[in-house]
């Protein structure tokens, strides 16, 4: 049975992420067991499960982290509460994918070989955050009479915006030019196209937007 010892440094969730992350990228792959893990690094088993219930969860709550993270580091600039909804959107795209760039490689070991990010498990939490800030954030475009109607348009806004977010990841993993500078075109690209589709007249920034994955040879 196990038994309860005092650690040298106290348990966290952070602590526990960086020892994880750090054996999967050294080792290419997870630990064998939650057991193992925890013996080899000085801890009991039951202290990782008083944070997660698998690695998976694990790596679940480190998307969602990356998030929270995001959104809060946005919320701490004076101007943020005076951005407009697509002015919040870009601001986090650019936030978000600059923390994925700082932990690159764990971030593609979790992803894994998933192509279809929309039912990868893993983002599941991050999702429903997003999701969340996307309908708190983004102007209706039009005020309609019923609310059923209503509901539609925010679902779509909402939706849309996700699968936005998704075709950003999807490009940001491919993406080989030095600095990730072309994520950040193709973001801007993208968040234009998109206001406009909703808000404006859109043609001339989905031509862009086109012409611009064309010559990356990127299919969404």
């Amino acid at each position: 049975m196990a038994t309860k010892k005092t650690a040298a440094q106290p348990v966290t969730k952070d602590s526990i992420i960086e020892k994880y992350a750090d054996y999967c990228l050294m080792n290419c792959t997870p630990p064998a067991s939650v057991y193992k893990f925890a013996k080899d690094n000085g801890f009991e088993e039951a202290e990782f499960y008083n944070f997660f219930t698998s690695f998976e969860a694990l790596e679940r709550f480190y998307f969602a982290e990356m998030f929270n993270h995001s959104l809060q580091t946005l919320q701490q600039s004076p101007s943020y509460a005076d951005f407009s909804g697509i002015e919040k959107l870009s601001a986090f795209y650019f936030t978000f994918f600059e923390m994925a760039t700082a932990n690159r490689s764990f971030v593609l070991y979790s992803l894994g070989n998933g192509r279809d990010f929309s039912t990868l498990p893993k983002l599941r939490e991050l999702r429903s955050l997003f999701i969340d800030f996307a309908q708190s954030a983004l102007e209706k475009p039009i005020a309609l009479p019923h609310e059923k109607l209503e509901k539609l348009q925010e679902k779509g806004l909402r939706e849309g915006a996700w699968l936005q977010f998704l075709t950003i990841f999807r490009f940001w993993v491919k993406d080989t030019s030095p600095g990730f500078e072309k994520t950040d075109i193709f973001i801007e690209k993208s968040v234009k196209a998109g206001a406009d589709i909703v808000y404006n007249t859109p043609l001339q920034s989905i031509v862009d937007l086109g012409k611009f994955m064309w010559k990356e040879k990127f299919t969404v």
